[in-house]
């Protein structure tokens, strides 16, 4: 193979793994469905989940541990964040309450 078309090749695969999320990816997703009836309350909770190298994970994500956090007696919405690095090679899990 020709020098050239193997780093070419070579350029093309790694954009194709950087655009689909693989090499890093922070999403932020809603854990409701009726968006329009939504109220957020005054005070904001997280808690957080963590995995390296698929071996070892720590951490509560749930959202009791998020509503501890910042003393929510009263959940009014929830949200998930994902953070991940290189194919889940590190990945962060937040779960984000919201209430009074």
């Amino acid at each position: 193979m020709h020098r050239p078309l193997f780093i070419l090749l070579l350029l093309a695969i790694l954009y194709t793994i950087s655009i689909s999320g693989c090499t890093y990816m922070k999403i932020q997703q809603p854990l409701d469905t009726d968006y329009h009836l939504t109220e957020l309350g005054t005070k904001i909770g997280r808690a957080n989940q963590y995995a390296v190298l698929y071996l070892v994970a720590w951490g509560d994500a749930g959202t009791k541990a998020a509503a501890d956090s910042a003393c929510i007696k009263v959940i009014r919405h929830a949200d998930r964040e994902i953070f991940s690095i290189l194919f889940g090679l590190y990945t962060r899990v937040t779960t984000v309450v919201y209430g009074d």
